[in-house]
């Protein structure tokens, strides 16, 4: 049985942190209920509000909040303003009295290994990256450790989104694509995730104010990269991989599975295009 102060959270609203972003931009798109979110950017442009850590606390985002999306990040320049901004979501979530925040983080903090990665694995990032989001996680719990636990933390390592990993900005520039050939004779696997599924994740999520932890976000199965260029109806231009080149990062997902053991996330490379486009 749940409370009424519970049943109250779970009816408010979402505020999303990094709304401009290329994730952001796709979440938004495909939200159902576009009134459930408050769009959140550090730079003025199409989301509501324009907000960044140090700033005061807008009067829109003290409103009955049911969790915060942080969906912000760095991919390159300053990596450090990751744990940053996971450190500035759960400090707003605080100031508003959100119970909730779901933090991005990748398969990449995984490392590189010929089995598919669980949540229990030790992290073992290679490269800035990777280690900017072992960086984030650890700054997550060290928040934590010394706030407790009235927000939970839900950190979501994720496998590719179509459309918004590398591959998907070569399908919209390219009118084919250069993928390593490694020596079986084969090129890239990557544990996928669609848009519009990753957005079924994230309402699920939102929906339950007790969840928290850590999450492998994917399909069960993996995708070849080549056939998703096909499905985009493109053409391969193989080339030779070069050494240190990854191949394959699968990803264990039983964990979600069990936690949403109703959703069904898709892997063929149709399903993951036809997504990808629709965002």
């Amino acid at each position: 049985m749940t409370t009424a102060e519970e049943d109250d959270r779970r009816r408010g609203k979402i505020i999303v942190l990094g709304a401009n972003g290329k994730l952001g931009r796709m979440v938004c798109r495909l939200w159902p209920s576009r009134g459930e979110l408050i769009t959140v950017a550090r730079k003025e442009g199409a989301a509501e509000v324009t907000w960044k850590p140090g700033d005061d606390v807008p009067a829109v985002l003290a409103t009955e909040t049911r969790a915060i999306l942080a969906l912000w990040g760095a991919t390159s320049g300053v990596l450090s303003d990751n744990a940053r901004l996971a450190e500035a979501a759960l400090n707003l979530a605080v100031a508003v009295g959100a119970p909730q925040v779901v933090h991005i983080s990748s398969a990449a903090v995984y490392g590189v290994a010929d089995r598919a990665l669980h949540e229990a694995d030790a992290l073992q990032p290679v490269g800035p990256y990777s280690v900017a989001k072992c960086d984030m996680e650890d700054a997550i719990a060290a928040w934590h450790r010394g706030h407790g636990e009235a927000v939970r933390s839900i950190v979501l390592r994720l496998g590719n989104v179509a459309g918004a990993d590398s591959l998907g900005q070569s399908l919209r520039r390219r009118p084919s694509v250069a993928l390593d050939r490694f020596a079986d004779g084969t090129g890239p696997q990557r544990s996928y995730i669609g848009p519009v599924d990753l957005v079924r994740v994230f309402k699920f999520l939102t929906k339950d104010i007790a969840i928290s932890g850590a999450y492998n976000v994917a399909a069960p199965q993996v995708t070849a990269m080549a056939d998703i260029v096909t499905a985009a109806g493109m053409d391969v231009r193989w080339t030779s991989a070069p050494p240190g080149a990854i191949q394959s990062v699968v990803l264990d997902t039983s964990k979600l599975g069990r936690l949403l053991p109703d959703l069904r996330i898709a892997s063929s490379p149709a399903e993951l295009v036809a997504q990808a486009r629709a965002a």
